[in-house]
């Protein structure tokens, strides 16, 4: 993978799990958090919310790095029609996870890649579907007696304790942990950000 453009990827979030995804796929990437005001617009459907977020996040980010490429993303989980976040406090976090017990939730992720300069930007949202398990109130009192829940949309992590929780996914596994690594590689290679050579060297 070569980078086209000597500036690294500005990530426009403070998520330690988006840094990971994006380190190992061998991106180099500058963090600079969007701190914009993420307040929900009422009926408005929730595709639509993760990709105005993301590009609310970018251009508040491209202003300040005009000649950089930026990364922005949001991503939340939805159950009944309901945007499920960040629980603040335990109660709610027991309140969510019996919401998912033994249901299928979805999962969006907004994410929109965009430099100022060059005058180019787009968006796109990807869907997971999850399934949980059926939990009993000991498994749920357990998990939320954690620290994990409570930096997460949907009150937990797939990729830690959680990963419990979880008895099928339909769709991108990291789209649920917080950004669709394939779809987002994929627009990083048509806005020509990065390229892929042939990494193969034969012996002399």
């Amino acid at each position: 993978m070569k980078w086209m453009d000597k500036n690294k990827l500005v990530l426009a979030s403070r998520s330690p799990r988006r840094k990971e995804l994006l380190e190992q796929m061998g991106l180099a990437i500058d963090i600079l958090p969007a701190d914009v005001d993420e307040t929900e617009k009422p009926d408005q459907p929730p595709l639509d919310l993760v990709k105005a977020l993301s590009e609310k996040k970018t251009c508040h980010i491209m202003l300040q790095r005009k000649n950089a490429w930026v990364l922005g993303a949001d991503t939340i989980v939805v159950q009944d029609r309901q945007i499920l976040n960040k629980p603040k406090n335990r109660e709610q976090a027991i309140h969510m996870l019996g919401l998912l017990s033994g249901r299928t939730h979805a999962v969006l992720t907004g994410y929109t890649v965009g430099h100022f300069a060059r005058r180019q930007m787009k968006t796109r949202a990807v869907e997971t579907q999850v399934v949980f398990k059926t939990l009993t109130r000991q498994e749920i009192l357990w998990y939320t007696g954690t620290q994990e829940p409570y930096d997460k949309a949907g009150g937990y992590a797939i990729q830690g304790l959680g990963a419990f929780l979880v008895k099928e996914i339909c769709g991108s596994y990291s789209n649920v942990v917080g950004l669709p690594v394939c779809e987002l590689i994929q627009t990083l290679t048509t806005l020509q950000v990065i390229q892929f050579e042939d990494s193969h060297h034969e012996p002399d």
